[in-house]
């Protein structure tokens, strides 16, 4: 038995992409496909496709929506290395990219002059998500020049938007109705904005901390002696933005905080470093980056107020401990998309061969994925 596969890279992951129609042809869910198929169970993963670690043993399920409501519906899947498993618990924002490429590689979309959005819907997380593809003249361009932080050639550029993303939490922008404001903590006074956008976020800048004067190689290390003192101006916000009655009633994960500084070089618009449940993160939350490029579009914020205006409207270049993101601000149709940019690429188009079944291989040793979502009727 075979079944028909495209070999992808989404960002700095890698999957197969399979149509939902050809693993029906199969007669065998895609719980029994996948191990098989990828090589698992086995740490090297050597009898199939899998490339033996998580970031390389992942799949993309996609399917062509006619009702016009999305032009992809897509699942994603993470394959089990030393497990007969699949995982279908979550998203992986890396890999949807493949689907957003996979529709207009192989003529699911319409082609505009300049960007194509190609609005996917995720089962994973019951989201739609529309993703930008630059299709200049109507076509892919012939060059592929893209490049993001851990990738070693380009590829395409495909941005993933999220719709509409102010005021989710409080129902605005600026939950205090001010793009600029001050809290008090232990008597020093600290010029903050806040924002709600992707999640709310509480942004200071680099120097009302000093950090101004140090390399941003430096931050992390260097905002460690007032982690309490920063998880204080987080708390405080909360109050601010009604959030939370008092500060010793805040949630530890909301709201964020991020700490924002001019660019230093021309390789970014705006460097940043966040903070995760009171310590600082390693490169850049999604939400994050949303609220932060939301900030630095919207007028008289502190953010705004750190980069060139010259670059308003368009994308964003955040430095981050990870690297340089790219953030865009966007209208598609009406609505607002704020986003990331990464990039994807088709690496082969093949057919592949099922290995014969594994004695052990039965239904108790697998986990039941959402087949309704997976292989809709």
């Amino acid at each position: 038995m075979e079944i028909a596969a495209t070999w992808m890279r989404g960002g700095t992951s890698k999957c197969w992409v399979f149509e939902v129609e050809d693993i029906e042809k199969t007669q065998l869910t895609p719980d029994e496909l996948l191990p098989r198929i990828y090589g698992s169970p086995d740490h090297r993963q050597l009898d199939g496709v899998g490339g033996a670690t998580s970031t390389t043993s992942k799949a993309v399920l996609v399917s062509q929506d006619r009702s016009g409501d999305v032009d992809v519906i897509y699942t994603f899947a993470q394959v089990g290395i030393d497990e007969f498993k699949v995982d279908w618990g979550s998203n992986c924002g890396n890999c949807s990219t493949t689907a957003g490429l996979y529709a207009v590689e192989n003529g699911w979309v319409e082609l505009a002059d300049g960007v194509t959005h190609v609005r996917t819907y995720n089962t994973n997380s019951d989201q739609v998500i529309v993703q930008r593809v630059p299709t200049p003249g109507g076509k892919l361009p012939q060059v592929l020049d893209a490049m993001i932080p851990g990738t070693v050639y380009p590829g395409y550029e495909v941005g993933l938007g999220f719709i509409e993303p102010a005021g989710k939490t409080t129902g605005r922008l600026l939950p205090t109705g001010h793009a600029r404001e001050k809290v008090d903590i232990a008597g020093t006074t600290y010029p903050v904005t806040m924002v709600d956008a992707g999640a709310p976020t509480v942004i200071l800048p680099a120097d009302a901390l000093g950090l101004h004067e140090l390399p941003y190689a430096q931050w992390r290390t260097a905002v460690h002696p007032i982690l309490d003192e920063l998880d204080q101006i987080r708390r405080a916000g909360a109050v601010a933005m009604g959030l939370a009655s008092t500060r010793e009633q805040a949630q530890r994960a909301v709201p964020k905080l991020g700490i924002a500084g001019p660019a230093r070089d021309a390789e970014c618009d705006l460097e940043v470093l966040m903070l995760s449940m009171g310590r600082p993160h390693p490169a850049m939350p999604v939400t994050g980056s949303v609220a932060m490029t939301m900030a630095a579009f919207t007028g008289g914020t502190l953010p705004t107020g750190l980069i060139d205006p010259r670059i308003l409207p368009g994308t964003l270049r955040l430095r981050t401990p990870a690297g340089v993101l790219n953030t865009f601000l966007d209208d598609a149709d009406g609505e607002m998309l704020v986003g990331t940019n990464r990039t994807a690429r088709t690496l082969a188009s093949a057919r592949l061969h099922l290995p014969q079944a594994r004695a052990d291989s039965s239904a108790n040793s697998r986990t039941e994925g959402p087949q309704s979502c997976v292989l809709p009727a």
